[in-house]
Order: C-alpha cells, then structure tokens, then sequence
C-alpha cells in the first residue's frame, strides 16, 4: 500500500505577481535604452571598460528578460506532461542567467587582456558622463528588483546581474577620473579585468544552487541522516529504504520512500496510521510538503533486508 500527500502553495515572491511583472518591464526598457546610449558612447570615447559594461548592461536587460518569461510561465498550472507543474521555469531562467554573466566575465577578461598589448587612447569626461547616468540607472533597477530577489532564484539571478554592472559602472567612473587626472589609459583595461574577475567570482558562487534543484540533489540545509533516524524512530516503523529526498523548486521540497512495518504491526491500518505520523515529522520538522510513502509488510519487502537506505540501484545500461 502506498500513500501520497501533497500540499498545493500559491507561487509567491515577495511581490504580487502582475506589480512585480511591471517592475521587471520597466527594468527592462530601462536598460535596453542605457545599453544603447552606453555602447555608443564607449565607441566614441574609444573606452573598452564603458563598452564592456555596456555589453554587461545588455545581459543585464536580457537576464531581467529572461526572469520575466519565466516568471510568466511558473505560474501555469500542473497539466498531463509536467505534473509537477511549471515552478522550474525560474529555476532554468537563473541557470541561464549564470551561465551568460560567466560568457560575459570570461570575455571581458580576454577584452581587457588584448587592450594590454594595444592601448588605444580614451575619452575621460566622456566616460565618468555616461558611467554616472549608469550607474543611476543600475541603482533604480537594483531597487526595482531587491525585494523580489529575497525569495526568487530566479530574480536574485537577475539581480545579481544588476548589482554586478553597477560595480562595472563604479569601476568604469574610476578609470575616467584617473586617465583624467593622471592619463592612466592603462587603467581602463585593468579596471575590466577586476570587474570581470567579480562577476565571473560571483556567477559562479551562485550557479551550483540552480544546477542542484535541476539535478534533483537534496536541499542544502536538509540533514539527510537526521532525516533517516527520525523516520525510524516513528512509532510503527520498523525501517525505511529507498529513501529519495529532492527540491521541486527553492520553495517545495518533495520525499518518497519505502517504509516497513514490523510483524507485529502488519495491517492496513497500522500502515495509514504510520503515513500520517511520517507526514506530520517531515512537513514541521523538515519542511518537506510533497510525500509520497509506499507500506511494507516486514514478512515480504521489497528487496529483503539489503536495500538500499537512501537512492536506490540503477542497473547499467548496454
């Protein structure tokens, strides 16, 4: 016999949809129209950190675009071909997002680099102008988008993004002011080398939680042998196996499990009293709101005493 329990969570982050859906829009308008002015002005000044940043600028709007399509589709209901529902749209969309702000880190390093061994000269007040309408603009969206990226991977990627360029542009402002005052155009790549040397640093500290809900790992701050002693301390329970523990998104975390009753306690009805108890220990005491229980008899299991406590054998294939 087996059993399944799940409980149903509106898809919330921390904004109501359709007014956080409008901020997303308006980040992202914005920063399409400072891309272009920026990009434009980085070539006149013949600025290689005002183009990078730029460039960041760009990935910035398209990450907030990405962010906004996704949020979109999260909230569709479960249907016949994702009965989970959609709630991993986000999740892929920050994956994405992690994965261009490491093209971009790593591409503005090799930038900066060649810049090295051909320095090109460099407009100064044009570059501090256009970096200071920047980082205004970074700024408006950071604040746009902070509160929503407390609760969403998704946002948070998107933000992240957005916090990044306005290092870029702090940095870009620097290297205005000091090939100003002191003609350092030497200064313009090494400022794009440590801007991308943050981004790239920053990226990838971020894109492992993605990668983790994708491939199916148990939440981070779940102690998975406290969880395995629990279950067998539960009255009526004389083991578990097959023990799989997973994130459905970062908000719902979902278990399955083989759990066998002892001779005694071999009946029906022992068995729904145990799945209720086991329900109650893994949604208070670890969070976990999707279960999905299977009851043995301990006079036929599964697979005998040699199962496997947690996961279970995959034969090979070929």
């Amino acid at each position: 016999m087996s059993g399944h329990h799940h409980h149903h969570h509106d898809h919330f982050d921390g904004e109501g949809g359709s007014s956080g859906d409008r901020r997303v829009l308006w980040a992202v308008g914005i920063n399409v129209l400072l891309t272009v002015a920026q990009a434009i002005g980085g070539i006149f000044a013949g600025s290689l950190s005002l183009v990078a940043d730029a460039l960041h600028n760009f990935s910035d709007a398209a990450s907030l675009g990405i962010a906004y399509i996704a949020r979109r589709i999260a909230r569709r209901p479960s249907d016949e071909t994702m009965t989970f529902g959609y709630v991993r749209a986000e999740v892929v969309a920050a994956l994405i997002n992690y994965t261009t702000l490491i093209i971009v880190g790593i591409f503005l390093a090799y930038e900066a680099i060649l810049r090295f061994f051909e320095p090109e000269p460099v407009d100064g007040w044009l570059v501090v102008i256009i970096a200071g309408v920047a980082l205004a603009v970074d700024i408006g969206t950071a604040v746009m988008t902070y509160a929503m990226s407390k609760s969403s991977m998704n946002i948070r990627a998107a933000f992240l993004h957005n916090v990044a360029d306005a290092m870029a542009s702090v940095g870009v402002i620097v290297a205005g002011i000091l090939i100003l005052v002191f003609d350092w155009t030497i200064v313009d790549p090494i400022i794009t080398l440590a801007i991308s040397g943050y981004i790239l640093w920053m990226a990838f500290s971020e894109i492992g939680a993605a990668i983790r809900i994708l491939m199916l790992g148990t939440p981070p701050d779940l102690d998975m042998p406290k969880l395995v002693a629990a279950l067998c301390a539960v009255r009526g329970v004389k083991n578990v196996h097959h023990l799989h523990v997973w994130s459905i998104d970062e908000r719902a975390c979902a278990l399955e499990a083989h759990v066998v009753l002892p001779e005694e306690a071999d009946d029906q009805a022992a068995g729904e009293a145990v799945k209720k108890r086991i329900r109650s220990l893994v949604g208070e005491s670890f969070g976990i709101t999707h279960s999905t229980l299977e009851i043995e008899r301990a006079s036929a299991p599964c697979e005998g005493d040699d199962a496997q406590v947690i996961g279970h054998r995959i034969a090979p294939q070929g």
